[in-house]
């Protein structure tokens, strides 16, 4: 994901945010603990926004978004005023506030999650997550969460395919980033595993070669199914009224088939040429 944050979208949040404070001391408090880099801008209170979120911009170190969405967090999650007679919102500068940060987000593909989470449009906190230990090199809270996945089998087989399914997905995006590859134009895990395999080594012994061709088609049923599985029964698309059922064992056998997956791209990741 493009930690970059929009020039329209540091225009929307400087002068709402600013207004909203209105107040340097406050205003400065919040930027050094999200974690904004550098000295303190002068400038008005929105000018001092402005500089400091382009700041994070220029800065390589520094996760853009994820300061923004700290920074908005305590503004966007004001729960909105209701009227006493009825359910409807009463319109104030916080809900026009937060509208027109919402509108400016969602403009550039972005928006926003409750509790500071600033990721692209369509995905998902789980995902950002991910991404987020993979651009770390944290393959070890990757583990943890297909953990995660099998202990949920028994309680919520739907919702462990779909972390599955999430995590070869996040995994074989964070490949093609990694290795500069062209991106496919619709995010689905078979089109991503497509443009990875087509870069993986294979062994340099022409019969291995041709037994390893073999595996690789197999993944590619695998990644399929699993795949279909998520659209089918996987709590993120909905299960509707009567959705299909799914065993324990069937669920299982999906995750582990995803984890070894995984844990081959995450190994080339870390020694491509072994």
């Amino acid at each position: 994901m493009n930690s970059i944050i929009p020039n329209s979208v540091i225009g929307a949040v400087s002068n709402v945010i600013a207004a909203h404070y209105f107040s340097h001391s406050k205003l400065n408090s919040l930027f050094m603990e999200a974690g904004a880099p550098g000295d303190v801008p002068e400038g008005n209170c929105e000018t001092k926004c402005s500089i400091w979120l382009n700041k994070c911009n220029e800065d390589s170190d520094v996760d853009a978004l994820e300061v923004l969405g700290y920074i908005i967090q305590s503004f966007m999650d004001i729960e909105p005023t209701k009227s006493l007679f009825d359910d409807d919102i009463i319109e104030n500068d916080i809900t026009i506030g937060q509208a027109r940060i919402i509108s400016a987000l969602d403009k550039n593909q972005l928006t926003y999650k409750t509790n500071g989470y600033v990721i692209d449009a369509g995905s998902s906190i789980v995902t950002k997550t991910l991404e987020d230990y993979l651009k770390k090199g944290d393959f070890k809270s990757i583990e943890v969460e297909f953990e995660r996945a099998i202990s949920n089998i028994n309680s919520d087989p739907h919702s462990s395919i779909t972390a599955a399914s999430a995590i070869i997905e996040s995994v074989l995006k964070h490949y093609i980033e990694r290795n500069n590859l062209l991106m496919p134009s619709k995010m689905n895990i078979s089109l991503l595993w497509q443009t990875v395999r087509q870069h993986l080594t294979l062994n340099r012994d022409a019969q291995l070669n041709d037994d390893q061709k073999k595996i690789l088609t197999g993944v590619t049923t695998i990644i399929d199914g699993v795949g279909a599985f998520r659209s089918h029964i996987g709590s993120a698309h909905g299960r509707g009224v009567a959705p299909p059922t799914i065993s324990t064992h069937e669920a299982r056998l999906a995750i582990n088939v995803a984890h070894s997956i995984t844990t081959f791209v995450m190994d080339k990741l870390v020694a491509p040429n072994k």
